[in-house]
C-alpha cells in the first residue's frame, strides 16, 4: 500500500515543542504565553510533497467469525518498529459511529473519552513488528481504527479512519467518493464468503476487459484510434487481469507502507480496496467541502426577529449550495449586536428569543445546512461594581468575581493574571488563564451544543487570549466547524502595502498552530491582498515569491476561511470595505481557490446574486475544497489567471488570459465584470 503522511492538519511537525496542556495553578502558570509567541518563528506550508520516503512495511488485517458463537476473530499484524498503539472501536451500521465493544479486551487496552479504546500492540515472537488479536462479541458492522506512532505522527486512511467489514456485513464494497482528489478502493476478503466475494469481483472485472476489447476492436475498425490510445487500452486490460489474478491469488489484503508525503494519503494497493465513504471529520475543520454564509450584518438586530427573518430564508441559501451558516452572538449583551455579552446563560437577545434560536436551528438543520454560533470569549460585561466603582463582579449562572478579569488592563483592576493576549479594552477581559473560568466557559460550549444544537464556533477576537485555550475548549465541545477573528493590520511602508505579507499571515498560523490545527482563522492576509491587488491594478501581488497564494490559503489551505467581507468590514459599519464593483472578482478568487469561503449576507441578496449562485455551482460540481491544488498561470499587472485541480480555470483583471488548450480542452462558464470562468470539458 502506498501511503502518505497524515494531513499537517492532523500531524504538525513543529521545529519547536508546541503547548500540549496547560498547567494550571489556581491563580498563576508557568510560563507567559503572550511572551512566548512574541518572536515570528518558521511557518508551516501545506504543500502537495515535501518529502518522499520509500519504506517496505505493512499493515495485515484478517477476520474470521467463529462458528460456535456470534464471535469475530481479528488478527492485526504489522513490521512497523517500537512502540505501536492502536486507537480503535466498533461500528452498527453505515454512520460509522465509533463504540465501545464489550469485555474481554487485549492486554494494556485503556478506554480513551468513553468513545473508543486505545491497546498497544505487542512484539511479534521473531521481534519484527508487533501484533494484535481482538475478540469481538456483539453484532456489529465494523472495525474501526487507527494507528499511532508517537505523539506527534498518526497513520490513517487518507484522512479517514481505515474501516474493516466484520463477517455479519457484507463482503465486498466497492465504491467511488467525490471528496478527495484521488479515487481509492480497498476490498477486504474474509474467509467466511470468499467465493462470492471473488464471483461478484472478477464478474466486474471480466465485463470492463469485454467493453475494453470492444472498444479496441471498433476503433481499429474505423482507424481511427491513435496508436498510443490503443496502448493505453491494452495496458488498462493487463492492468484489470493483473486485478483480476490478485483475488484469486489471496483472501487477506496487505496494506504496504511506500510512501510518505505530508498531504492527504493515497492508498495503492494488489488488491483492489473498500472505500470509506463517509467524510473523515477532524474536530473542528470539516469535511473541507464547506461553503459558509454569514446570516447577518450590523443592522440585523434591529428587528428585534431576526432568526425569524433568516428562517424563512434557510431552503433559499441551502438550494443556493451554502453548507455552513454563521448566525450572530446569542446572549444578552451591552451592545445590541451582541459582542457586549453579560450574562452568558440568557440567551433572549435583539435577534430574537432561545425558543426562536432552537427553531431557526432546527430549520437550517431539516435544510442540510450545519449553523455556528458566534461565541464571544475574550471578554464578559460584569453586573456590578466594587469596592472601588469599577465594574468586575459577575452576576446570573456564572457568578465570577475579579479574579476572572486579567490583572493588566488598568480599566477594569482584575486580580487575575496577566492577558496572554492583546487586550479588549471596552470591556473586562476574562482570564483564560483560571482553572473555574476555563471549566465554566467548556460548560457553557457543551451547553449550547446540546440545548440548542449549534454544529460549531465562529470565534469572537482571537487575537486576546492563548490558541491553547482555545484548543482546550474545542476538545471539550468537539465541534464540526471552528473559525478564529485573528484580524490586525498588513505590512505598509510609506502608506502603501507590502508585497511581501509573510509576517501577517505568519501571526495567523501561529495561533493556528497553538489550537494545535483544532480550528481554522479567518484569511485576512488574503483580503487585504485583493484590496490593493484590484484597487490599484497591481494583479502581481497575488503570487508570493515563490509563486503560491500570498495570503494563509498558500501556506495552510485547509485552515483558512477566505472572505472579502463581513459585518465589521462592510454593512454600515465599513471599517475596511472591499473596493466598490469589484466584489465579484473577489468573489471569483475565493470561490474557486482552495479554503473555506465565506460569503456576506448582503451580498447574497443583492444584485450579485445570481453571479454567485453561478461560482457555487461550479464549486461543488468540480468537487473543488479547501485542499484543492492551485497552479498560478499569470500574475502580471493587470491580470491574474489561475488553474485548481486541473478542473476550473479562472481569470480576474483587466489583462487578456485563456486557458491552454494543449492537454485538455475548456468551456467557458461565465464571464463577468473583469473576470473568467472555463471548466475543463
Amino acid at each position: 500500500m502506498k501511503r502518505d503522511l497524515p494531513q499537517i492538519s492532523d500531524v504538525l511537525l513543529n521545529k519547536e515543542a508546541t503547548h500540549n496542556e496547560v498547567q494550571d495553578n489556581n491563580n498563576s502558570l508557568s510560563r507567559d504565553p503572550k511572551q512566548e509567541n512574541s518572536e515570528v518563528g518558521g511557518f508551516y506550508v501545506e504543500l502537495p510533497i515535501t518529502k518522499e520516503v520509500t519504506i517496505n512495511n505493512s499493515i495485515n488485517v484478517s477476520t474470521r467469525k467463529s462458528p460456535e458463537i456470534t464471535e469475530n476473530i481479528l488478527n492485526l499484524e504489522t513490521d512497523i518498529p517500537g512502540d505501536v498503539v492502536l486507537h480503535w472501536g466498533v461500528c452498527r451500521d453505515d454512520s460509522r459511529r465509533w463504540e465501545v465493544p464489550p469485555a474481554p479486551h487485549p492486554p494494556e487496552t485503556v478506554a480513551f473519552k468513553q468513545r473508543a479504546l486505545r491497546t498497544r500492540l505487542q512484539s511479534r515472537d521473531n521481534g519484527k513488528g508487533n501484533s494484535v488479536q481482538i475478540s469481538l462479541e456483539g453484532e456489529f458492522s465494523g472495525f474501526i481504527f487507527v494507528l499511532k506512532l508517537n505523539e506527534n505522527t498518526w497513520l490513517n486512511d487518507k484522512g479517514n479512519d481505515f474501516y474493516i467489514p466484520l463477517s455479519s456485513s457484507s463482503s465486498l464494497l466497492i465504491a467511488n467518493t467525490d471528496d478527495q482528489s484521488k479515487d481509492v478502493q480497498r476490498e477486504v476478503i474474509e474467509e467466511a464468503s470468499q467465493e462470492e466475494s471473488t464471483s461478484v469481483f472478477t464478474d466486474g472485472i471480466i465485463s470492463e476487459l469485454r467493453n475494453l476489447v470492444t472498444d479496441i476492436s471498433s476503433e481499429k475498425h474505423r482507424k481511427t484510434k491513435s496508436k498510443e490510445a490503443q496502448e493505453i487500452i491494452l495496458q488498462e486490460i493487463e492492468r484489470l487481469a493483473a486485478e483480476a489474478y490478485s483475488v484469486f491469488k489471496s483472501s487477506v489484503p496487505t496494506f504496504s507502507e511506500e510512501t510518505i508525503v505530508e498531504s492527504e494519503a493515497v492508498v495503492e494497493s494488489e488488491t483492489p480496496l473498500l472505500l470509506d465513504l463517509t467524510p473523515k471529520i477532524t474536530s473542528g475543520t470539516g469535511t473541507g467541502h464547506e461553503i459558509l454564509c454569514q446570516g447577518f450584518n450590523w443592522e440585523s438586530h434591529k428587528s428585534g426577529r431576526w432568526y425569524m427573518e433568516l428562517k424563512e430564508k434557510a431552503t433559499e441559501l441551502a438550494s443556493l449550495g451554502f453548507t455552513v451558516i454563521w448566525l450572530p452572538p446569542p446572549t444578552e449583551s451591552i451592545a445590541p449586536e451582541g459582542y457586549m455579552p453579560k450574562d452568558l446563560y440568557n440567551l433572549n437577545s435583539r435577534y430574537g428569543t432561545i425558543d426562536e434560536l432552537k427553531d431557526v436551528v432546527k430549520e437550517f438543520h431539516k435544510v442540510g445546512i450545519k449553523v455556528l454560533g458566534d461565541a464571544v470569549l475574550n471578554h464578559r460585561c460584569a453586573h456590578y461594581q466594587n469596592k472601588n466603582g469599577i465594574w468586575n463582579i459577575y452576576g446570573g449562572r456564572l457568578n465570577w468575581d475579579d479574579r476572572a478579569v486579567v490583572a493588566d488592563d488598568p480599566h477594569f483592576q482584575g486580580r487575575g493574571n496577566k492577558s496572554s493576549g492583546e487586550n479588549f479594552h471596552a470591556a473586562p477581559n476574562i482570564d483564560h488563564s483560571q482553572e473555574f473560568v476555563r471549566n465554566d466557559l467548556k460548560e457553557w460550549l457543551c451547553w449550547l451544543r446540546k440545548e440548542i444544537g449549534y454544529d460549531g464556533w465562529r470565534l469572537d477576537f482571537v487575537r486576546g487570549f492563548w490558541g491553547g485555550y482555545v484548543k482546550d475548549y474545542l476538545d471539550a465541545s468537539e465541534p464540526y466547524f471552528s473559525v478564529g477573528e485573528y484580524w490586525d493590520s498588513l505590512s505598509y511602508k510609506y502608506g502603501e502595502m507590502e508585497h511581501n505579507q509573510d509576517a501577517h499571515r505568519q501571526r495567523i498560523v501561529d495561533w493556528i498552530n497553538a489550537t494545535n490545527g483544532s480550528s481554522g482563522a479567518f484569511d485576512v492576509t488574503t483580503k487585504g491582498i485583493l484590496h490593493s491587488a484590484l484597487e490599484r491594478c497591481e494583479y502581481w501581488r497575488l503570487s508570493d515569491q515563490k509563486g503560491k497564494p500570498p495570503g494563509v490559503l498558500g501556506w495552510w489551505p485547509s485552515r483558512a476561511v477566505t472572505f472579502i467581507e463581513n459585518h465589521d468590514t462592510g454593512s454600515t459599519q465599513g471599517h475596511w470595505r472591499f473596493p466598490c464593483g469589484k466584489e465579484m472578482q473577489g468573489y471569483a478568487y475565493i470561490l474557486t481557490h482552495p479554503g473555506t469561503p465565506s460569503v456576506f449576507y448582503d451580498h447574497i441578496f443583492s444584485h450579485y446574486r445570481t453571479e454567485i449562485a453561478t461560482l457555487i455551482s461550479l464549486r461543488k460540481r468540480t468537487k473543488v475544497n479547501c485542499r484543492s491544488t492551485v497552479k498560478i498561470c499569470k500574475s502580471e499587472r493587470d491580470v491574474y489567471a489561475a488553474i485548481i485541480d486541473e478542473k476550473v480555470a479562472m481569470k480576474i483583471g483587466p489583462g487578456h488570459f485563456e486557458p491552454p488548450s494543449e492537454s485538455q480542452k475548456w468551456s467557458s462558464v461565465w464571464e463577468g465584470r473583469d473576470y473568467m470562468l472555463w471548466e475543463a470539458s
